[in-house]
């Protein structure tokens, strides 16, 4: 076995299905090893691609995703999308390439440090100097990624380590000038084979371990008896889910049975989304400001108080605050709870809905926000209906919503187009919805869909791009051609970057740097194979939806250029 075919083997042993890359020659005796283990060898158009794919695989399976990328700018193109996932608490493996072990500092094609590079963006980081080292670090990699906060991890994996043993031999006997007869050449030959032969020593000895289940932190029971006594006291209480409480991917619909039972009033948030279904009494999507500070409890299961909710500061001062978090950090971010528990926000879940008292009456609360809930959709509804030129974002939002398949995931890249897509476009299930996170990353559409189509064959996967995103990983739509992945992307194109023209013009009085064109987004998609179709006024609405599904149906990814009329519905919105 060479090194490529020993990280294949620990990653089959994983259940790692999918290794995302952009080829390299530092790397290909991993693709190659993966192939031949029956990994689905992926290949992208931009490393960072390969990264946000396998953040998607890792959110929607709780299975490690795994990229590799060659050395150097191979490296340094997946920053974002590494630190993409450090945020986003996703469990990512990226094999780094590097030069060969004997070469580092020296001046070799595309060696920088790439330790130094990627420390601060990562769990762990680790490299590996000897063949034998490649399984076992390997596995302490995928160990560290999915335990306690998950995380990406980076493992760099020398040049000289992959490749067949006589072919790593032939290169270092060629260095050394041969079969050379002067002193120096001797000494620098003898030097040569004793690296190799340390390089090698004892590789054949190598054991892949069993895996080791990852169980997350539960709650301690005296902990949730006294969340209970918290909850039974309380009239207006308030429930957040976020992207946290499912770490467990393939616990997610016993989640959402417990966030059920539990009966309370529930805002979801990132990865959340869509995890009671569409339409369920129990969820609210609007007001969540105006209800947390009315709220007399408030259970935060997986948020942090960043600035989502204004760091904490949305939550009325008077409130009770029971926060499940795996994170210490994220549990006190910005205010200090008055029942912290450091758990499995997921898990808590369960336990409390398990333990739950009966039914306390707060039907008059619950009523309260209902009402306001469908005060706020019947002013969207009303702002659909104006006229703008071209198309409303807002009836397009509707329609789309209205297209959606019971099996279908959602994958949110931009703006302004996408936020208000978030108001009027319902996730259908749990698992149905991802967005980058807390760091606000453009670019994760492409990556995401890819990986999303993958785990999800069958499902209906939409991409929601801004007009400024899309020009990130539209050309990905190239690797859903050759891969034969049919996703279906709409590009809200306002020619504009929405949501910061929006407050700078108002603000500074100046557009400088906002202003794009009216690109043909759909030639462009056309150009790599794909469908495109140019959806131009509101009567074409339906009929272009219902087109790009068919194409879907048909296997062919479709990408559709919707352009968008001026609107000041999320003014003010502006976060920072």
């Amino acid at each position: 076995m060479d090194g490529g075919d020993r990280i294949a083997r620990v990653l089959a042993k994983h259940g790692v299905r999918f290794l995302f890359t952009l080829c390299g020659g530092h790397i290909s005796p991993i693709l190659v090893g993966a192939k031949r283990r029956g990994i689905r060898v992926v290949d992208v158009r931009d490393e960072a691609s390969a990264v946000f794919a396998a953040d998607s695989v890792a959110r929607l399976t709780g299975v490690p995703g795994v990229a590799a990328v060659t050395a150097g700018p191979g490296l340094t193109n997946t920053i974002t999308a590494i630190k993409n996932a450090q945020l986003a608490q996703s469990p990512v493996v990226i094999l780094g390439g590097a030069t060969g072990t004997i070469l580092k500092g020296r001046g070799s094609l595309q060696d920088i440090d790439q330790l130094a590079l990627v420390e601060p963006h990562v769990k762990w980081a680790g490299t590996v100097s000897r063949v034998r080292d490649l399984v076992p670090a390997l596995e302490k990699a995928l160990f560290i990624a999915g335990h306690g906060v998950p995380g990406p991890v980076f493992l760099e994996c020398p040049v000289d380590l992959l490749y067949p043993e006589d072919v790593v031999r032939k290169l270092y006997l060629d260095m050394g000038g041969g079969a050379g007869r002067s002193w120096s050449s001797r000494a620098l030959s003898t030097y040569l084979g004793w690296h190799v032969n340390k390089l090698f020593r004892g590789a054949g000895a190598t054991v892949i371990a069993e895996v080791e289940n990852r169980e997350p932190s539960a709650p301690r029971p005296f902990d949730i008896h006294r969340a209970l006594r918290r909850l039974k006291r309380a009239q207006r209480p308030v429930l957040m889910v976020g992207s946290q409480a499912l770490v467990r991917a393939e616990r997610a619909f016993e989640v959402a049975d417990a966030v059920k039972r539990l009966e309370l009033p529930t805002y979801l948030s990132g990865m959340a989304r869509g995890l009671l279904g569409q339409g369920h009494p129990l969820q609210m999507r609007h007001k969540r400001r105006v209800a947390l500070k009315e709220a007399d409890l408030v259970i935060l299961a997986g948020v942090p108080c960043d600035f989502r909710l204004d760091y904490g500061r949305q939550i009325g001062s008077r409130a009770k605050l029971i926060s499940a978090n795996l994170s210490e950090e994220d549990l006190r971010k910005n205010r200090n709870p008055d029942l912290a528990i450091c758990c499995d926000a997921g898990r808590f879940l369960e336990a409390l809905a398990a333990g739950a008292p009966p039914s306390v009456d707060r039907s008059l609360w619950l009523e309260k926000l209902r009402e306001r809930d469908l005060e706020r959709e019947q002013d969207i509804a009303g702002r659909a209906a104006e006229p703008t030129e071209f198309i409303n974002p807002l009836a397009l939002c509707r329609e789309i919503d209205a297209h959606l398949d019971p099996d279908s995931i959602l994958v949110a890249d931009g703006g302004d187009f996408v936020a208000t897509a978030s108001y009027s476009v319902s996730p259908r299930g749990p698992l149905s919805w991802l967005d980058p996170g807390v760091f606000g990353t453009l670019g994760v559409g492409g990556g995401f869909a890819l990986g999303a189509k993958l785990c999800r064959p069958q499902a209906e996967v939409w991409i929601i791009y801004g007009d400024g995103s899309a020009a990130y990983s539209i050309a990905e739509f190239d690797t859903y051609v050759r891969h034969g992945l049919a996703v279906i992307a709409v590009v809200g194109n306002d020619a504009s970057w929405a949501q910061i023209a929006r407050d700078q013009t108002e603000m500074l009085d100046d557009d400088v740097g906002t202003v794009l064109r009216r690109s043909d987004y759909h030639l462009v998609a056309e150009g790599f194979g794909a469908t495109g179709l140019l959806l131009d006024s509101p009567d074409k609405i339906a009929p272009t939806l219902a087109a790009a599904k068919a194409e879907a149906a048909r296997g062919r990814p479709v990408l559709i250029n919707a352009l968008l009329g001026k609107s000041d519905f999320r003014k003010g919105s502006i976060s920072m």
